[in-house]
């Protein structure tokens, strides 16, 4: 039930005044005229429901919709239900329709006639592949070293750090380079290969221009130099969903921790003095226990596999 307004109230004031004193003196206590008070004593039935404004709104408008357009309106809905407006008011126009594009907006709304857009289809992650051995899969990537990091003879140049981890162990493998290409990536895997103490099976890889032309421009694109390497080694190249860089999720942590306790502090003053401070906090990520590996480190959980079968002793 609609609640009572403090209009209404003053109306009922006001035509109690002047059932008791007469118009004319409501009108003089109250400030109105005659009429306004003479219109709200005919309406009043004897209930404060009867003082309410009524709505002002027209019931028709000369402009308004005929039959004849309603009803193709709804017929053209029931051939096209699922047509955009767009695409709808134009089949309506090949059939007579007249009106403007708003104006058939308004009266698909106050019909109900706007078709429900079907909800775009969920995306549902696939369930994580547990590696069972070392080299079953190594996630490779790309990190850009910061340039606050870089002083002296380095302020002005730009380090790239090539990752490699190997998804069962979290053995990693870190190596600097001065240049951001498929040829620095092809040197890198040649290094993995040889620094890894076992056979790689599979690679998996983001999109970028230094693994893989598949996002390019090119209608039939070639192979990268990064590809090739791994087809002359046997290797099998994954590469994760576009723009989804946590399918790459071992790699993409190894980096967040490099910036919070490697990145964060040091600093380098030149290209090989950038790799051999690479070359030693890599050795201590190898040598660090990891909860996910039951807070072993990777090297001696590697070491535990190859030399006894199981990631613990």
């Amino acid at each position: 039930m609609a609640s009572i307004t403090q209009d209404m109230k003053y109306r009922l004031s006001l035509i109690k005044y002047a059932q008791r004193f007469g118009v004319t003196k409501a009108a003089i206590r109250y400030h109105h005229n005659r009429q306004y008070i003479y219109r709200w004593l005919r309406r009043y039935d004897g209930s404060i429901e009867s003082l309410r404004e009524l709505s002002r709104k027209p019931h028709s408008h000369k402009n308004q919709h005929t039959a004849n357009e309603l009803k193709l309106i709804h017929d053209m809905r029931r051939r096209n239900p699922n047509a955009g407006l767009v695409v709808f008011w134009v089949k309506l126009r090949q059939r007579g329709y007249s009106r403007s594009i708003t104006g058939l907006y308004r009266v698909l709304i106050k019909q109900s006639l706007i078709p429900k857009k079907p909800q775009n289809p969920k995306y549902i992650a696939k369930k994580y592949e547990q590696m069972e051995y070392p080299g079953q899969r190594v996630q490779i990537d790309v990190k850009f070293v910061p340039s606050s990091c870089l002083v002296g003879e380095a302020s002005d140049k730009k380090f790239y750090q090539y990752t490699a981890i190997d998804e069962f162990s979290r053995f990693r493998y870190l190596a600097a380079f001065e240049e951001h290409s498929s040829y620095s990536a092809s040197e890198f895997l040649k290094q993995v290969i040889k620094a890894f103490p076992f056979k790689i099976e599979c690679v998996q890889t983001d999109n970028g221009q230094e693994f893989t032309k598949r996002l390019g421009t090119s209608k039939n694109p070639t192979l990268t130099l990064f590809q090739r390497t791994l087809k002359e080694q046997g290797i099998i190249h994954k590469m994760i969903r576009p723009y989804t860089p946590r399918h790459n999720g071992k790699v993409e942590r190894s980096h967040r921790k490099d910036n919070e306790y490697f990145y964060a502090i040091a600093k380098f003053y030149s290209f090989n003095d950038f790799k051999l401070q690479l070359k030693k906090h890599n050795a201590n990520y190898n040598n660090f226990p990891m909860r996910p590996l039951g807070w072993v480190s990777p090297r001696e959980t590697l070491f535990n596999f190859l030399k006894h079968g199981v990631t613990y002793v």
